[in-house]
């Protein structure tokens, strides 16, 4: 899988947690630049990640991503 198509699933995704169509993500995209991305919404977007890609993430991974990128990567390579 390609990184373009992980970063258009991944804006899918976050289009429906987050229930706005108007959502577009770029690779240096952070939560202050996404209305509604909090900490609780922020879980909801991993699961159905995991959910969507059969993958799980460990917590260190996930308190290191900084934005979509970092995100990305490590979708990217559990897909490899």
């Amino acid at each position: 899988m390609e990184k373009k198509e992980i970063l258009v699933a991944l804006q899918a995704i976050f289009r429906e947690v987050l229930d706005d169509e108007n959502i577009v993500l770029s690779e240096e995209t952070v939560s202050n630049d996404i209305e509604g991305w909090d900490s609780l919404t922020h879980i909801q977007i991993i699961v159905a990640i995991e959910q969507y890609f059969k993958i799980k993430f460990t917590s260190k991974e996930i308190l290191s991503w900084k934005n979509i990128d970092e995100m990305l990567n490590s979708v990217y390579e559990k897909k490899a």
